[in-house]
């Protein structure tokens, strides 16, 4: 993408002038800035793909939801064709919100202004007094719709986009694509949501969250140092003495050209304790019976093995993404939970909804196949909400950082301090890593963070 614009503050700050691409520095004004911020609804949240959902959250005709791509309201609805659509949730009559509901189901979505009438997909259907043509004649009622956005379904996910003749799906994800399908693609049947998604606002810039959420393993080491202190990562007497991460930390990270990131943890630390076996005299096949992929069964695996090529099947056993991120603001968790029972596989999505320079909307689903046993539903869902929802231990850790980064960001002396991502991978690339994108070796580094910065950048400089 061309870099041939530098927009100017009104201060005359220029956009270059809040990152340094040399020393790999951002100044944490651009984590307060409500002139960036439009910016940023405008160049990135109107122009690339943004998650949505889940398509099992409108399983019937006429379901909808509403969410939001960047500043917008969008109606995330299931059409009479069965296809999933995404409409701005603004009558072209006056501008009213079409729906005031968040979630809900019908075959005609009634602007409670004036009446005007619309399908699930958009379309125009009429207005009251139709004899008096209430709508006027000057443009014809296929003129009249929603404005609709391009709509991809992934794994069951929803992404849409204003940019209906930008990149393709497949070109967004890019080399990503190949890591993401071991995770969204592993079932005929395929996830579903378990239940409705948690929502709550946190005072914090949307970046500050999703700049951590780009696979930043650093602060698990101080900020959740209690899940191997007394959660369940806690392995008295063993390794790192019970109360240090550092371990989980190894690995390898993916970082890709569209700043979508992945921390790819080493597993065979986990085989050993559970099979007291070494892993390299295991198969693959061995492997992943010993350890299946969080949230797959050992009744699901054979067809965990068909679906994937012999390389992916190799990193999923091997060292399988368990966190990263959706370029600009979804996260993704796959990790293992010790418990009483045994490992459970815990699913996790989260969105950080922008809602202003300084307030977001977090949004987390828990996820499942389909053909789960409903008592491992009901284990999962509880686990993940206890960790990994909006209440969960995990992520109030997390929440109680970004209002206070964001806070500084605001000072007449911290804003021009600037946040460091100088953490770099100096090895060559992982002997034998058979997937895509750039790969880091070894223990987390900030590249995947400075990635997701460097898009941002790319994003916000090219040309309108």
């Amino acid at each position: 993408m061309d870099r041939k614009s530098n927009p100017k503050l009104s201060d005359g700050t220029l956009l270059s002038d809040l990152i340094n691409l040399e020393t790999r520095e951002v100044k944490m004004r651009a984590l307060s800035d409500p002139e960036l911020f439009e910016l940023e609804m405008e160049r990135i949240f109107a122009k690339t793909w943004v998650f949505l959902g889940h398509e099992t959250e409108i399983p019937n005709k006429g379901d909808f939801v509403v969410r939001d791509m960047g500043s917008d309201s969008v109606l995330m609805a299931r059409g009479a064709d069965g296809e999933v659509y995404v409409s701005l949730n603004v009558c072209p009559h006056r501008g009213m919100k079409i729906s005031t509901h968040d979630v809900g189901n019908t075959m005609t979505h009634v602007c409670i202004y004036h009446g005007w009438a619309f399908k699930p997909n958009g379309d125009f259907i009429g207005a009251p007094v139709e004899k008096e043509c209430m709508h006027g004649k000057m443009m014809t009622k296929q003129e009249l719709g929603l404005k609709k956005a391009r709509v991809a379904i992934y794994g069951g996910l929803v992404f849409a986009t204003w940019n209906v003749e930008g990149p393709s799906f497949e070109d967004f994800l890019g080399d990503a694509k190949w890591y993401f399908d071991t995770l969204w693609c592993r079932t005929d049947k395929g996830m579903e949501v378990l239940g409705p998604p948690q929502r709550f606002t946190i005072r914090a810039n949307w970046k500050t969250a999703c700049e951590q959420s780009a696979s930043d393993g650093f602060h698990v080491l101080t900020l959740h140092r209690w899940l191997s202190e007394v959660g369940p990562y806690r392995k008295p007497g063993s390794e790192g003495g019970g109360g240090d991460l550092t371990p989980e930390m190894y690995g390898t990270e993916v970082y890709t050209a569209h700043a979508h990131t992945m921390r790819c943890i080493e597993l065979d630390r986990k085989i050993r304790r559970l099979t007291g076996k070494d892993p390299s005299e295991l198969s693959i096949k061995e492997k992943l019976e010993a350890l299946p992929p969080p949230g797959i069964t050992p009744e699901m695996l054979p067809e965990v093995l068909r679906r994937f090529s012999d390389d992916q099947l190799r990193v999923m056993a091997w060292r399988p993404p368990q966190v990263g991120n959706f370029f600009p603001n979804g996260l993704f968790e796959f990790v293992y939970i010790p418990s009483p029972d045994g490992v459970i596989g815990v699913m996790a999505l989260h969105a950080y909804v922008p809602k202003g320079p300084d307030k977001l909307e977090f949004v987390n689903w828990i996820l499942a196949e389909k053909d789960t046993p409903p008592e491992l539903k009901a284990k999962m869902l509880r686990l993940g909400v206890q960790l990994l929802g909006t209440s969960g231990m995990v992520e109030q850790d997390d929440s109680d950082t970004w209002p206070h980064q964001t806070l500084a960001a605001k000072g007449a002396v911290s804003k021009h301090i600037t946040m460091k991502y100088q953490s770099m991978y100096e090895n060559n690339r992982l002997e034998g890593w058979p997937g895509p994108g750039d790969v880091g070796d070894g223990f987390t580094k900030d590249d995947t963070q400075w990635r997701w910065w460097e898009y941002w950048y790319e994003l916000m400089t090219a040309e309108n």
